[in-house]
């Protein structure tokens, strides 16, 4: 009966101790240099484990070593968007001989917990479940990006994954520099959101 009663105590301590590693695991830091500053984010792998270790992925193999942040959207620039948004986008889009790793499931923020606010770090998509290389910063509070958002028709939000802990002045800095000038009467999606001079990734690593 002892020995019962002794394994039980040890189950339970064992979940305990599981539980608590979980809810207090700490997060990863990584700092992204560009060409006009650095950036420096911590990632929530306990919270968005998938999103994470993707976005780890290209970092510890040096993929995102060419990249750019290429696409800024202000509030003076998206007059063709219903829901109206401001993040800086990027990753490897526009990089040479860029190498990208299948998609992932979408980790919507109703599962993650992790809001998208000012500085949050997040996974581009276009459908559900698409996210590979090309990443957001918020700049604000967006709340159109989180589950049961409008900015995306589908109503599952972005996979937001981190956050800026230094470097937003770099991140304002950016949403700010100049963009292309589209044509009035022939506006796509992200017509004028272009930067006219991508900020190049120079390095992009774990501390």
């Amino acid at each position: 009966m002892n020995g019962i009663f002794n394994l039980i105590k040890i189950v339970v301590m064992a979940l305990i101790l599981i539980v608590g590693t979980s809810a207090f695991a700490k997060p990863i830091n990584v700092k992204l240099s560009t060409t006009v500053g650095d950036v420096r984010f911590e990632l929530y792998s306990d919270k968005a484990p998938a999103t994470v270790a993707n976005f780890l992925k290209y970092i510890d193999g040096g993929h995102f070593k060419g990249g750019h942040f290429y696409r800024v959207v202000r509030l003076d620039n998206q007059v063709q968007n219903t829901i109206k948004i401001e993040v800086i986008q990027g990753g490897l889009d526009r990089a040479e001989n860029a190498q990208s790793f299948a998609a992932i499931a979408l980790e919507p923020t109703n599962k993650t917990k992790i809001k998208h606010l000012d500085g949050t770090l997040s996974m581009a998509r276009s459908a559900p479940d698409s996210g590979t290389s090309e990443f957001f910063v918020c700049v604000n509070d967006q709340p159109s990006l989180d589950f049961g958002g409008k900015r995306n028709p589908d109503g599952q939000g972005f996979a937001a994954f981190g956050r800026v802990i230094e470097g937003m002045d770099v991140v304002r800095r950016i949403q700010n520099m100049k963009t292309d000038t589209p044509d009035p009467d022939k506006l796509a999606y992200t017509s004028g959101q272009s930067l006219l001079d991508p900020v190049r990734f120079i390095s992009f690593r774990r501390e």
